[in-house]
This record gives C-alpha cells, sequence and structure tokens, in this order.
C-alpha cells in the first residue's frame, strides 16, 4: 500500500526572513592610512533622527571611551594615569559591575569622568525582547542613582557592539544617544607584546575626532595608558567627552 504523505513539518517549512528593522549588525570600521578617518558601515547612511548614534568627531579632538563590563583591572594604576596627564575619559559600565563595586564608580565619578549606561548584565540585545531591553537599560539608572544619587548621562553603548535598527530607535525612543567607536583593539585577550600593542593599535589610527575603544579589562591597556595619554596630546589633540557629539541629522 501507498505509504501516507506526511503533513508538512516544520523541518521542510521554510524560516520566516527578519523583518528590516530587526536584520542585526555587528559596529566595525574600515581602517584607512594614519591620520585619515576610518570608512564605516554603509547601514549608518539609513540611520533617521529617531535612530541617534555617534561615532567619530570632528577636529582635534579624541574621545577615549572604556568599557568596563569585565574584571575591573589596575583601577589605581588607570586613574593615576588619567589624573596626571588631566584626561576626562567616558565610561561604559555594566550595572553588574558598580553594584559589586561601589566605590569604584564613585571614584570615577568625583574624579569627574564621564559615566554612561553599559546596560545591567552586558546581554547581547538581539537576543532580548524589547521589555528585557528596557530592563537592562533602567536597572543600571536605578543602581547608578543608588550609588551616586545622580541620575546616569543618557548616553549607550551596546554589549559587543551588536544592534539591529529596531533596537536602536528602542534605546533612542528611552532618550539615549548610542556610541560607537572608530577606534578598537582585540583587547580582550592576552597582547603578544604587551603594553607596546595598545599603543601602536591607536598611534597608528589616531585621526580627528577619534572615538577610541579601549576595555578596563585588559592590563596592557592599563600599562599603556599614561604613555598613550601624553601622546595623543603631545600630537595636538584634546581629550574630550561623548556629550559633545552630535548625532548626525
Amino acid at each position: 500500500t501507498a505509504t501516507p504523505k506526511p503533513a508538512a513539518s516544520a523541518e521542510t517549512a521554510k524560516p520566516k526572513p527578519l523583518p528590516a528593522d530587526r536584520t542585526p549588525y555587528s559596529w566595525y570600521y574600515m581602517k584607512k592610512k594614519t591620520g585619515q578617518v576610518p570608512d564605516f558601515p554603509h547601514e549608518t547612511k539609513s540611520f533617521t533622527a529617531d535612530q541617534k548614534a555617534v561615532w567619530v568627531g570632528t577636529g582635534k579632538k579624541v574621545y577615549l571611551t572604556i568599557d568596563a563590563g569585565g574584571p575591573l583591572i589596575e583601577v589605581d594604576l588607570m586613574l593615576k594615569s588619567l589624573k596626571q596627564n588631566g584626561v576626562k575619559a567616558n565610561f561604559f559600565i555594566t550595572g553588574n559591575n558598580i553594584k559589586k563595586n561601589p566605590d569604584y564608580l564613585k571614584r570615577i565619578v568625583a574624579d569627574g569622568h564621564f559615566v554612561a549606561n553599559h546596560t545591567m548584565t552586558h546581554t547581547d540585545f538581539n537576543d532580548l525582547t524589547d521589555d528585557q531591553i528596557r530592563k537592562e537599560i533602567t536597572d543600571f539608572e536605578g543602581v547608578y542613582k543608588q550609588i551616586t544619587g545622580q541620575e546616569v548621562g543618557k548616553y549607550f553603548r551596546f554589549p559587543y557592539g551588536h544592534y539591529n535598527p529596531h533596537n536602536l530607535s528602542l534605546v533612542s525612543g528611552m532618550g539615549y544617544t548610542s556610541v560607537f567607536w572608530s577606534t578598537a583593539m582585540r583587547d580582550w585577550e592576552p597582547r603578544t607584546n604587551g603594553p607596546e600593542d595598545p599603543y601602536n593599535d591607536i598611534m597608528n589610527n589616531l585621526h580627528d575626532g577619534n572615538v577610541i575603544l579601549m576595555h578596563q579589562g585588559s592590563v596592557e591597556n592599563m600599562q599603556a595608558l599614561d604613555r598613550i595619554c601624553k601622546e595623543i596630546i603631545k600630537r595636538g589633540y584634546e581629550f574630550g567627552l561623548v556629550t559633545d557629539l552630535q548625532p548626525k541629522k
């Protein structure tokens, strides 16, 4: 007898394509010659007014952004290096880190650095629902205010640089400008040549309006920080806060 024809199974059904605004992106840039501003992803050209984002500035300004979602390494050395060079940095810290280390946050704020929202748990937003995203951001706001008595500045960085147009709009709708970058390093792993590597990575891509991403979890970054700050200043740049950066209209 003929075998009954099986009903269409989930295995044979084609997955529905993602809506355009859910297309997952991972931030990157295309390095050019030293001194030249890199090229950036083509999708940035389609960002709308309700997708507030910045990734590079203009003029002889450099924006040092330090992500602290992992281990808080060499805090004393870091703060000393910044203070001795008169540098104000921009810190993107996770809520879990400031909850466990409130004194770390208080020291950064007391030294006049800018602190921005890097979510509560550093989870990839492309894997979360809208409600989960809102909670990641508002939980951070609550912990920050509890420790400092202040509202956090309305600047934000996506964990891992992973985003999609919908999430960019969602974060913007909560009043935040998302901050990407124009220099980054493979600093989540040990560096072959020690502090020479982060120094060279930054100096070889130094450009006007440079938004530098540095992870505090890298001991080599912390060891190189004083030298990096001194050389950037020597080359005629000022350090700025990301609050100076304006989203492209």
